[in-house]
């Protein structure tokens, strides 16, 4: 890279998995736009998020800061004014950091506006959002566990959020800031519903996608929620048939959304600050979309359908055509653009900048890669509430708190164990079961792996369980108050609080206080 401070984009899709993407292996998706950027830079094959849920994983990667740190775990503790982010240290370095678009679940009030520059709509949406009963969803409530409404209608005056999004953002690089920007695109796709418009919704041969992961079955155990959801969503029986059509339908978004990532490409080179311009591609997290006869995503899930993500950096002179299956956090996202961008975090994190392993793809990069998630079952009154379709969900939780227990997944390049706060630890061959279905944990042959990955979970929590602010207090503050009632000064009126202590300690250090201390 140039010494010139380099421009960015931000593209992030939301509950896309790594495998649905064709630079990471899927034979039977079409992403050229998107398989282009990983040609043109470094694709990230072993990256994970550190929360299965949308607004931790995504104040997670904009702090460097692990969910548990500062209490980041569900959908409504967002990014406090006081809490340090990713686009405002852009933003107090001097870039113009633009955020097209309405993501809700990500700052709190008041951090949007220190956050960033512009933000919001410059391109309405005609469209924002999806039934909120069953009589909305064609085949009715069966369907709408599923999460599948299928083909939209043919509309060219639907104009949805997501579309809006990318549109807002072309026209902002039409005349973009003569300094240097960051442009944040989060779009809600391939997020559920899965419903996709034409051409997008006939793109795929059902009958030609792959059926999904299995079930563990009698092979062994499983989580408890697994079967839980399937038995209480009324999924049981759903066909493979039926998992395809949810499947081509998914893949339909994603093939949409690369669409509108081309596009939105095509506008930076047209801006004339392609060169200038690193992008970096991930998601917040993935997508059960069946395997294990499982739907959408749960507090604690740690399976790598929803943890693994599609991470990939290109762009200002960054090598290119390269991969990597080093171990790689999400959080490390943070170091590495400000590294590029030759600005200073103000705060202690937790990232490694990835701008050696671009450089470098051989090299090691993490030992461990760590994934949080879930409860302790005495958080309940503050679990999720919601409704139609995801009610189900949250009062299942609710009813039974133990099924979505804090959970932590520790993976190496070989392993991958679950702690889980409620249930036994699981324990999975990577190499020979990449799906994690079937746990060997408690087998003698493996005691020493479990005892390894035990351990380095237990450092990481001692390492990580919080962080001192970087703002020092006095230790000594001033404080305007009375003292109690009768203390009176020596000329007989009472003293406010501040003036006691000032005359307190300044008793302490004439008997040499400070020699003692």
């Amino acid at each position: 890279m140039s010494g010139k401070r380099p421009n960015f984009v931000f593209f992030i899709p939301d509950q896309l998995r790594a495998d649905a993407v064709g630079a990471f292996g899927n034979p039977h998706i079409s992403t050229p736009h998107l398989d282009a950027l990983a040609a043109r830079g470094t694709r990230f094959d072993n990256a994970y998020v550190q929360h299965p849920v949308c607004s931790p994983s995504r104040a997670s990667f904009l702090t460097g800061w692990y969910p548990h740190t500062q209490g980041h775990r569900t959908l409504t503790h967002l990014l406090k004014p006081w809490e340090p982010n990713l686009p405002r240290c852009l933003k107090e370095a001097g870039y113009h950091v633009a955020w097209p678009g309405m993501r809700g679940d990500t700052f709190a009030p008041g951090a949007t506006e220190l956050s960033v520059d512009e933000y919001g709509f410059g391109v309405p949406p005609t469209v924002f959002g999806g039934p909120a009963a069953p009589g909305g969803w064609p085949g009715g409530e069966e369907r709408a566990r599923l999460h599948y409404r299928g083909r939209l209608p043919d509309d060219s005056e639907r104009v949805s959020a997501d579309e809006a999004t990318i549109r807002t953002a072309v026209r902002w690089l039409e005349q973009p800031p003569q300094g240097p920007w960051a442009l944040f695109v989060p779009l809600i796709a391939p997020h559920c519903p899965f419903e996709v418009e034409e051409p997008w919704f006939s793109l795929y041969d059902r009958a030609a996608l792959p059926a999904p992961a299995p079930s563990a079955g009698a092979e062994g155990p499983e989580p408890a929620y697994m079967q839980a959801i399937r038995e209480t969503f009324g999924i049981e029986d759903t066909t493979p048939e039926m998992w395809r059509e949810v499947k081509a339908t998914y893949y339909g978004m994603i093939s949409r959304m690369d669409e509108q990532f081309g596009r939105l490409m095509a506008a930076v080179d047209g801006s004339g600050a392609g060169n200038s311009t690193v992008t970096l591609f991930f998601a917040d997290h993935g997508e059960y979309l069946g395997d294990y006869g499982l739907v959408e995503k749960w507090p604690s899930a740690l399976h790598p359908s929803i943890t693994r993500d599609p991470l990939v950096i290109a762009g200002a002179g960054l090598p290119g055509g390269g991969h990597t299956d080093a171990m790689v956090e999400l959080i490390d996202v943070l170091p590495t653009v400000l590294e590029m961008a030759g600005v200073e975090a103000p705060h202690r994190h937790f990232g490694r900048s990835l701008v050696p392993l671009i450089h470098d793809t051989g090299r090691e990069h993490r030992e461990y890669a760590f994934t949080e998630g879930g409860f302790s079952a005495a958080e309940e009154p503050q679990f999720e509430r919601a409704g139609f379709p995801y009610d189900l969900k949250a009062a299942l939780q609710h009813e039974r708190p133990e099924l979505v227990g804090r959970a932590v997944a520790v993976r190496d390049r070989e392993w991958t164990y679950v702690w889980r706060l409620y249930e036994p630890a699981e324990l999975y061959h990577r190499s020979t079961d990449p799906d994690e279905r079937i746990s060997v944990a408690g087998s003698p042959a493996h005691t020493d792996v479990e005892q390894r990955m035990n351990q380095a979970l237990l450092s990481w929590l001692a390492d990580t369980a919080d962080v001192i602010p970087a703002d020092e207090d006095p230790r000594y503050p001033s404080v305007d108050l009375p003292v109690p009632a009768g203390r009176a000064g020596p000329d007989g009126t009472v003293e406010r609080a501040s003036q006691q202590l000032a005359r307190a300690l300044a008793r302490w250090k004439a008997s040499d206080g400070d020699q003692q201390r």
